[in-house]
């Protein structure tokens, strides 16, 4: 079903690119041999401006691929950062408990249980 719709579309467009062109050449006010001419210009401009296009391209991506990787090493710096506080922090962490652990082992016997 999406094949027939697909089919006329693009049927439809060939047949209105056609009729386009056509009354575009018959209603211009230039002789058949000026519209060639300005055709021919045309078409010899194409492989110019397809170069200058594929130029703007290539410096545009350029562009995107720089940016992209100074953001990827600024992520990356945060990234580091982040980790290195962590394992700080964890560090710290273990030590607290580790005194903590400590002076609990080196408490003597609670009271409550001396009363029992």
């Amino acid at each position: 079903m999406s094949n027939n719709r697909s089919g006329v579309f693009i049927g439809g467009l060939m047949l209105g690119a056609t009729i386009g062109a056509l009354t575009g050449l018959l209603a211009a006010p230039r002789t058949g041999r000026e519209t060639r001419k300005l055709l021919k210009k045309s078409a010899n401009a194409i492989p110019e401006l397809a170069e200058d296009l594929s130029t703007s391209v290539q410096i545009q991506a350029d562009r995107l691929s720089a940016s992209a990787l100074r953001n990827w090493d600024d992520t990356l710096d945060r990234l580091k950062e982040a980790i290195a506080a962590g394992v700080d922090a964890s560090q710290r962490e273990s030590q607290v408990l580790k005194r903590q652990t400590a002076a609990q082992d080196s408490d003597p016997v609670p009271q409550q249980l001396e009363r029992s």
